[in-house]
């Protein structure tokens, strides 16, 4: 199992949408650069509006960063794409044997170190943002022009 990539997802629309300042962002756009349907980028986009990273108009295509990228962290993508419950990125399993010593303890003993991994994982992408991903997506895209 892994984190849906609704959360990749939604960094790439981001950062799309912050490099296309100039053009026109509709989801059709931002499908091809996904390469997928239009359909989910527009469900993630509404998720996206929703948490207020980004503004969308009815009955006009495209979309624009609400905030500045430097204003918007990939903890709050991965809030907003509803990646996993609070707390709640890894399960435990329920249920175990009461009989056998490694089931009756077995939550109570891995649920802390799960819980610090979380938030470890929570505050590095508290501290990237969308701008810092665009300036690293800008200078891969010059280096890679250098090497041609």
């Amino acid at each position: 199992m892994s984190i849906s990539s609704r959360f990749t997802v939604g960094v790439h629309i981001l950062a799309l949408i912050d490099l296309n300042k100039d053009g026109v962002s509709s989801s059709e756009f931002l499908a091809r650069s996904v390469n997928t349907n239009p359909t989910l980028i527009r469900k993630i986009m509404g998720m996206l509006k929703k948490a207020g990273l980004i503004q969308v108009q009815p009955g006009k295509a495209g979309a624009k960063l609400a905030k500045a990228p430097s204003h918007i962290t990939l903890l709050d993508v991965y809030r907003a794409v509803d990646v996993v419950q609070e707390k709640e990125l890894f399960s435990v399993h329920e249920n175990p044997h009461p009989d056998c010593p490694v089931g009756r303890n077995i939550q109570d003993s891995i649920a802390p170190v799960l819980s610090a991994a979380q938030l470890a994982m929570e505050k590095v992408l508290g501290n990237v943002t969308i701008k810092e991903i665009v300036q690293d997506i800008e200078g891969k895209e010059k280096l890679e022009i250098n090497q041609s």
